[in-house]
């Protein structure tokens, strides 16, 4: 969430900034400055009331010390349990209230984030390797079908639609790009191995800004506070909520497998249809704590990691940069990959890279002591190394051959056991 300082003192920039976000959010950001004009206003009468009850106790002393009545005095100091029994409950109430009013602002732009309405905005920043040739005029789904590599009605028979149940090679393939993507990861660009639980408590979701927000986005378990993990994001960055690091442990590496759960797998048609879009995906996540001095050049080094993984598998994709308009609730500054999908004549979104600033290390506590020994927020990153289900989609689109075969990359044979399937 932001700094309630920066919202106080320099209102009329962060006012302009939310702006560029394609909503007027100044009537939210007045409610938070009303609300803490208030809290503060209750803080200082009861600290005022507080100071009173001190001096005043002490002139009772000495009344008594001296035999004389102090009874009027008494009365008066007896009389301020109320007003600070109600104060207190005040500040609490008004404290609660201001944290739900920021955590409901988006983050703040950072100020090198391209200007624009929506992601016709996007500038792209560079391409990698070249569009293959169309050799077959097949999608992913009718590739999958021919060869039983997934099937959407057997999931649909047990969990509905927007599932897929992979078969054969198709469910060797999935496993065999994880472990790829955890190694990758893990070996060569020295991130931490985690394997976290796939469900979480509310906190953890406030903390990475799905909570309150995107409620209803969420899979919620009936009978208590834990919900389905939408990301790897969520419980790998919460591993370090309400900590004190030192600058020797920073920069935090952290890259994580798990299933992702969303409620909104998006509408039928060739942009969503297949397994593009689900209610449950694979993913492997990278995750980084550092200082706010190194962030910026942190995300860079992040990006290339995902980049990394397309540059091993020969798969052409674009980096682009999201523009205000366009960003993530949480996010400063983020860039995406998208890899090229012969089957769908279109780029798929595999990675989103971003850098939260101390955005979410403000919801969660999180702080680290700089080099003279001050506690400062840290920053927070995370993007996707890479999303599965579409990277699987440009991969079988990819490598098609004109026999009907799937031809693999290279650095793929030893996990899958084969250089091709079909």
């Amino acid at each position: 969430m932001l700094d309630i300082r920066l919202i106080r003192e320099q209102s009329d920039d962060v006012k302009s900034r939310l702006a560029s976000r394609g909503s007027d959010l100044s009537a939210e950001v007045d409610a938070i400055l009303a609300c803490d004009a208030e809290r503060r206003r209750s803080e200082t009468e009861l600290q005022q009331l507080q100071a009173d009850r001190k001096r005043l106790s002490k002139e009772i002393g000495g009344l008594r010390a001296k035999g004389q009545d102090s009874s009027a005095i008494e009365a008066e100091v007896k009389s301020f349990g109320d007003r600070m029994d109600a104060l207190n409950r005040a500040a609490t109430e008004l404290d609660e209230k201001q944290r739900t009013l920021l955590l409901n602002i988006p983050n703040l732009p950072s100020p090198t984030t391209p200007v624009g309405a929506d992601a016709a905005a996007n500038p792209v920043l560079r391409e990698w390797g070249a569009k293959p040739a169309l050799v077959r005029t097949e999608d992913h789904v009718a590739i999958g079908g021919r060869l039983g590599l997934f099937n959407f009605e057997l999931a649909a028979k047990i969990s509905g639609s927007g599932f897929v149940v992979y078969t054969g090679a198709g469910a060797r393939l999935e496993r065999s790009l994880i472990n790829f993507l955890v190694d990758l990861h893990t070996i060569e660009h020295g991130y931490r191995e985690i394997l976290p639980p796939f469900v979480v408590r509310s906190e953890s979701l406030v903390g990475t800004a799905q909570l309150p927000k995107f409620a209803d986005q969420q899979y919620r378990c009936a009978d208590d506070e834990l919900y389905l993990a939408p990301t790897a994001e969520v419980p790998v960055t919460n591993l370090e909520r309400d900590e004190l690091k030192a600058l020797s442990d920073l920069p935090i590496k952290y890259a994580a497998y798990t299933p992702c759960f969303r409620r909104e797998a998006g509408s039928a048609g060739l942009g969503t249809r297949g397994l593009i879009r689900m209610h449950q995906f694979d993913k492997v996540e990278l995750v980084k704590i550092t200082t706010p001095e190194d962030s910026d050049a942190e995300l860079e080094t992040l990006t290339a990691n995902a980049e990394r993984v397309l540059q091993l598998l020969g798969l052409h994709y674009r980096v682009i940069e999201l523009c205000t308009g366009d960003i993530g609730f949480g996010s400063q500054k983020t860039y995406d990959i998208e890899v090229w999908a012969p089957g769908q004549q279109a780029y798929l979104e595999v990675s989103s890279c971003s850098n939260f600033g101390d955005y979410q290390a403000r919801r969660m506590n999180l702080r680290h002591k700089d080099a003279e020994g001050k506690n400062r927020f840290c920053h927070t990153l995370n993007g996707s190394g890479t999303a599965l289900a579409r990277l699987y989609v440009a991969l079988l689109e990819s490598g098609l051959q004109p026999d009907g075969s799937v031809l693999l990359p290279e650095p793929l044979h030893r996990y899958f056991g084969s250089d091709r399937i079909g």
